[in-house]
């Protein structure tokens, strides 16, 4: 699966759990902090991508990229190792 295909995933999650965040143009730059994501909200929408991808990864291991691509991009390279 491409970064590209895991960034659309995050993005339709995020939506799912921040309805408010609609109207919102998502790009790769974006943190999810500077979305006004917390930290509940940030682990709910890493688990529904997880689960998606059905990756079976810890948390922790995803919270090192500062913005969406860079999360999409470990996702995405977490996912070929499994």
């Amino acid at each position: 699966m491409s970064a590209q295909q895991i960034f659309d995933y995050l993005t339709s999650s995020i939506l799912d759990v921040v309805p408010e965040l609609n109207e919102h143009e998502f790009r790769k730059n974006d943190s999810l902090v500077n979305l006004g994501v917390g930290s509940m909200e940030r682990a709910d929408i890493i688990i529904m991508v997880l689960e998606k991808l059905r990756l079976k990864i810890p948390l922790a291991e995803t919270y090192g990229p500062n913005n969406l691509g860079e999360l999409a991009d470990l996702l995405q390279s977490k996912s070929q190792i499994s």
